[in-house]
């Protein structure tokens, strides 16, 4: 069996992050679906679990993080295309997230910044690893 990532996230209005996540374009796994949490669908292997907060803080001790005065995590997601990226950046500004961080372009990588409804920080990223330079 191949390894898989379940990224937890907590997130205050469930239905909206769910409408947000497929609005990008990532689907609900609904056999782990239910009124306190939804597994989005990334890749084959990675997942991100959005838990209801109340829910989230049962598997921790710790309080859940203000994003907007903490980072908590930084998600990166590589693309396929630089014209992807930009498409994943408007997708999540009309779904209601933030465009947070100016474009960076890197000629080797492209990487764009949102937040999401929630305020959680993602990064979609395209990197042509043929083009990195030697000296990093």
């Amino acid at each position: 069996m191949d390894t898989k990532i379940f990224l937890n996230l907590p997130v205050k209005d469930l239905n909206r992050a769910i409408s947000f996540f497929n609005e990008l374009g990532f689907p609900t796994n609904p056999k782990f679906t239910n009124e306190q949490g939804a597994c989005i669908v990334i890749s084959e292997n990675i997942n991100v679990m959005i838990l209801v907060e109340e829910f989230y803080l049962t598997f921790t001790k710790k309080q859940i993080c203000d994003v907007a005065k903490a980072s908590e995590v930084l998600i990166s997601i590589s693309l396929d295309s630089r014209e992807k990226v930009d498409e994943m950046l408007e997708k999540a500004v009309k779904a209601g997230g933030t465009d947070y961080i100016p474009a960076k372009d890197y000629g080797w990588m492209y990487q764009r910044t949102f937040l999401d409804v929630d305020g959680h920080h993602w990064e979609v990223f395209f990197m042509d690893e043929s083009q990195i330079p030697n000296q990093m």
